[in-house]
């Protein structure tokens, strides 16, 4: 068996004067928020690496305990803020099943929608900045100007563009309008030319490829160790996507492909990433054109959804229902259970564990999240290669500082 990078270092570091440390962030550009780093290196080897989170610690479980399961959607939504409607679903999915509630057609096809459009948006983000670290700025301006374009579908359904808070339990904030349909179509009628554009940058770009293949390997078995998910995962040869294996929403309607790779480098997660939004496309093309008539949230009759707002302000009706489900001593009838659901986020698992004790909030809520794991294996994946190296292995696993610290 030939050696690898990592079997080349001496294994008596500490004995080693002219061994130095390294302190790799936080207020490096190249990663990107909040994460530190502490490299030790043998000229601009790699010997070893730690890294170090809290930077971003805000208390986002905790908020959990205080906050209601339609009130707490507003943070869940800044544990990825590159793409937070995701979060939103993956977080109202494990409420549900913990309420045992049965979403209509309707708001499950809206639902796959909005968490393909956000696979997109965090593929385009991680394709662009991935690039950006290494030198190739004009790729990402291309994803940049793309995912503006989701911004104002997001804000067209929900108000707002960001942070949209748009799922509610049992259903959405707002139903959408044709408008909102032609510019999904509009939109994915026109991304594949800008998927276009930026794999002519950048797949068969000799100074992309040098600088990101054979970097950061991940083996299969590595992966599975490691509990690896999503793209990181699939780009060493795991064959495995929740929106297959366990479908959830609408994903068992649709036929798509789930994109694997065998390299387990920088260059195997770019280019699955690049297969997985045309994948995501496929989704929602199929979606829009079959997408069911009727209402998009539960029985109101149920005591579980809010009213739309005209209803509350313009209704003695709607301002009672909205009381029945505020109220601590009516609202949700919570089970004594404890559950765990997870979605396929645009980074990996994403998975709720929440607590239920009877109350309309949960007692714990803990948050299975993706970049927690993948920044554990970062130290594995770097030893070995060169300082250069780091920018373009933290690039391509996509870390999201505010998952790590919660």
């Amino acid at each position: 068996m030939p050696l690898t990078l990592a079997d080349t270092l001496p294994t008596d570091t500490h004995e080693r004067e002219y061994l130095w440390t390294l302190n790799f962030g936080p207020q490096h550009p190249a990663t990107h928020t909040t994460l530190r780093i502490i490299l030790t290196l043998d000229g601009e080897r790699v010997v070893d690496a730690v890294p170090h989170i809290g930077y971003l610690h805000s208390g986002f479980e905790k908020l959990g305990e205080h906050l209601d399961f339609n009130q707490y959607v507003t943070i869940v939504d800044r544990m990825n803020y590159v793409s937070p409607v995701a979060n939103e679903i993956a977080w109202h999915h494990a409420v549900e099943m913990l309420l045992g509630i049965e979403l209509t057609p309707r708001c499950k096809y809206l639902r796959t929608i909005l968490a393909e459009l956000m696979r997109l948006h965090d593929h385009l983000l991680n394709v662009g900045t991935a690039a950006l670290d290494l030198g190739a700025f004009t790729a990402f301006l291309y994803g940049f100007q793309e995912r503006e374009h989701i911004y104002d579908i997001v804000e067209y359904a929900s108000g707002q563009r960001f942070h949209a808070s748009y799922t509610r339990v049992g259903g959405v904030l707002f139903d959408v309008n044709t408008a909102w349909v032609d510019k999904v179509r509009k939109f994915i009628k026109e991304l594949p030319a800008t998927l276009d554009e930026i794999d002519g940058l950048l797949t068969r770009n000799r100074i992309f490829v040098d600088r990101t293949k054979g970097i950061g390997v991940l083996s299969k078995q590595d992966a599975i160790n490691f509990g690896a998910t999503g793209p990181i995962a699939r780009a060493s040869g795991v064959v495995r996507d929740l929106r297959r294996d366990e479908p959830y929403l609408a994903y068992s309607d649709f036929d798509f492909q789930v994109i694997c790779a065998q390299g387990g480098d920088c260059y195997a997660r770019y280019l699955l990433r690049m297969r997985e939004m045309r994948e995501s496309l496929k989704i929602i093309e199929q979606a829009m054109e079959n997408i069911p008539a009727g209402p998009v949230n539960v029985d109101p009759g149920t005591d579980v959804v809010l009213p739309a707002k005209p209803a509350v302000y313009r209704s003695i009706e709607g301002l009672i229902q909205h009381f029945e489900v505020l109220m601590p001593n009516r609202g949700f009838d919570v089970p004594h259970e404890e559950v765990y659901a997870a979605t396929e986020s645009p980074n990996g698992e994403l998975g709720f564990y929440i607590v239920g004790d009877g109350s309309v909030r949960a007692y714990r809520a803990h948050t299975r999240a993706p970049s927690f794991i993948h920044f554990a294996i970062f130290p594995h994946m770097i030893r070995g290669h060169t300082l250069s190296d780091v920018v373009a292995v933290l690039g391509s696993i996509n870390i999201i500082a505010a998952e790590l610290d919660r």
